[in-house]
């Protein structure tokens, strides 16, 4: 591993230099070996991270005392060396308002363009609007400039000035031993400027809520929670970035004949006993106005039927789900005289004419008692 150069060295200064003076000497060699200036260039690359280093211990008073009396040792692993920082990216954001005074506002100026906050509404669809997709209108709250100040914030007569807390970068260095952090700035919130005479109607913040309306295109196939993102629709940018976006919510209204399972609709239809022993062709409702269904002679209570391509779009994959048709038997609550008559006739049949599932059920259900009763001890049975 290569020896570490003298920091005063690297920098081209005298051991008694001033901060003033450090800091020309770094700007000078900063715009020497700038990557923008030698591009592909990796001893200039590798000089500019040098540089760096040396100026991130230097201007330092507490860093630079300790290294004036024990060297590269006595930094603790604060400066690593070649290698400190991984790439010139590092550089700019660990500088952050240090870098900016050097070079004017340069890439690594401390205030960062930052994207308005989303917001949030709900909208609620039919099934057959979520099936079919639909373009919706939709109410929503959100900050927009004040008015009375064109979004500045300062009254009439006065405007915004730069903070002095972070000199208008909008970010401050924090450091804590050897952990050095970039945080936004508290006292003006990252913006770089604060007001000292307020606007009255939004209070200083230059921004009002206010209610608005947007237009949203519903995808066909959207289900129950999912979000439809309406682009630049939120709040606007505190740092003149981008506006946020509105994400809209969905809510699928419950049916009255279909419930839903992924692409698939389930409908559970009653039929009589007479049509599950006999068949029948039911007709059923569908998205798409009403279809058939053949029921085949002894079909059992809970048979489902489906119909192919009858159920829901996805908007995350290709085609159609299906229909499933339940068919239970409903038992009558109330019969007539002669449904009475009827039943109890049919009764009597089934007694003497017992189906041949039925009969190995009841000789089953015989055996199982006499078994039960074999296994009975002595002492538990009657008395002969």
């Amino acid at each position: 591993m290569p020896e570490q150069r003298d920091y005063y060295e690297v920098l081209e200064i005298v051991r008694t230099a001033s901060q003033g003076e450090i800091a020309t000497s770094y700007r000078k060699l900063a715009i020497k070996y700038h990557p923008d200036k030698n591009p592909d260039d990796e001893e200039a690359i590798e000089c500019f991270k040098e540089a760096s280093e040396a100026f991130e211990v230097l201007h330092d008073e507490e860093k630079r005392s300790r290294y004036d009396r024990y060297g590269h040792a006595g930094l603790n692993g604060q400066s690593a060396g070649s290698g400190h920082f991984s790439d010139v990216e590092d550089i700019f954001s660990a500088f952050g308002d240090i870098f900016g005074d050097l070079f004017g506002g340069g890439r690594g100026r401390g205030q960062r363009v930052r994207k308005g906050r989303d917001v949030r509404c709900e909208v609620s669809l039919t099934l057959q609007e979520a099936a079919q997709g639909v373009r919706k209108t939709v109410e929503f709250r959100r900050h927009e400039p004040c008015k009375k100040c064109s979004g500045s914030g300062a009254a009439e007569g006065s405007k915004r000035e730069v903070c002095s807390y972070c000199r208008g970068h909008g970010q401050v260095v924090q450091q804590a031993g050897i952990v050095r952090v970039q945080t936004t700035c508290p006292a003006c919130k990252g913006e770089g400027s604060s007001v000292s005479t307020p606007c009255k109607p939004c209070r200083g913040s230059g921004q009002k809520l206010k209610k608005v309306k947007a237009d949203v295109e519903i995808p066909a196939g959207v289900d129950e929670g999912m979000q439809v993102r309406i682009t630049g629709q939120g709040e606007p940018s505190p740092s003149g970035g981008p506006s946020g976006d509105c994400y809209c919510v969905v809510s699928v209204l419950q049916h009255e004949l279909f419930e839903r399972e992924g692409q698939h609709l389930i409908c559970r239809v009653p039929i009589t006993y007479s049509q599950a022993v006999l068949g029948c062709t039911l007709e059923v409702p569908t998205l798409n106005g009403p279809g058939e269904v053949k029921v085949p002679p002894g079909s059992a209570s809970g048979t489902v039927f489906r119909l192919n391509g009858q159920g829901m779009p996805d908007p995350r994959v290709v085609g159609l789900g299906d229909l499933h048709v339940q068919v239970n038997i409903e038992v009558p609550e109330h019969v007539t005289e002669e449904e009475e008559t009827l039943l109890r006739e049919l009764a009597e049949l089934e007694h003497k004419n017992v189906a041949p599932a039925r009969k190995s059920f009841f000789d089953k259900l015989k055996n199982y008692f006499t078994d039960d009763e074999k296994k009975q001890p002595r002492s538990d049975r009657s008395p002969e």
